[in-house]
Order: structure tokens, then sequence, then C-alpha cells
């Protein structure tokens, strides 16, 4: 199997995560991307820790280089047939990027209080 185009890395214990890490997945072209819990990745071959992986989901570009929080997300959406790849590429730029950030440090604090998506007993951040 050829290398990835790009690992997603998500907290499988979290409903909303996986509720999204599932989203995302479904629109991710085929096999060129992995979508993989934290508990599945091997967090010290791709430099992580499970501290890490317990405050945001990671992207993993085939040369190692990590994104965390809204960078994260930009690339998954990058990764993704039109008209995802478009928000992807909002989502960084200049006066964005620090107000995605935000956003995405925001919904990360209080993943377990969106009902919707379910609260795992792991998620009790």
């Amino acid at each position: 199997m050829p290398a990835p185009s790009g690992i997603l890395i998500y907290d499988g214990d979290c409903g909303f995560c996986t509720a999204t890490a599932r989203w995302a997945e479904r629109r991710l072209s085929g096999d060129a991307c992995l979508v993989v819990t934290s508990r599945q990745a091997d967090l010290g071959a791709l430099g992580l820790t499970e501290g890490d992986v317990t405050r945001s989901a990671w992207w993993i570009d085939p040369d190692g280089t990590c994104f965390d929080e809204h960078r994260c997300i930009a690339k998954a959406l990058r990764a993704m047939p039109a008209p995802w790849p478009a928000l992807g590429r909002i989502l960084t730029l200049g006066p964005i990027s620090p107000l995605a950030r935000r956003a995405y440090q925001l919904v990360a604090s209080n993943r377990h209080r969106l009902p919707r998506f379910g609260r795992p007993k792991a998620c009790q951040r």
C-alpha cells in the first residue's frame, strides 16, 4: 500500500471528536488519507505525546510535519474534494487564522458539553 497523503489523528474517546472524524473520513479521498484514533497511532514515531493528542486533533503530512488545532482541520479540508479545500485555505489566512485557532480551542475545551455527539466516559474535560 502506498504511503498516505496525510494522517488525521483524533481522540477516539470523545463523541464529538469521533463524529467529526467520521464526517471527515467519508469525504477524504479513499485510501489516500488515514483517519485514526490517538490509541491506534504510534505517537512516539510521529513525535507526539499523549498530552498532544488529548489537547488537539493532528494532521501529519507524508514528510512528518505535524499540524494541530485549526491547522489540522485546514489540512484535512484541503485533502477533500471541492468545495472543502477553499474553506481549508480560508482558515489559515492571515487575519482569519488567529480567530480560527481561538474557535478551535473554544470548541475543544467544551466538547464534552455538546450533547448531540454523546459523552463517552473518557471525555470528561
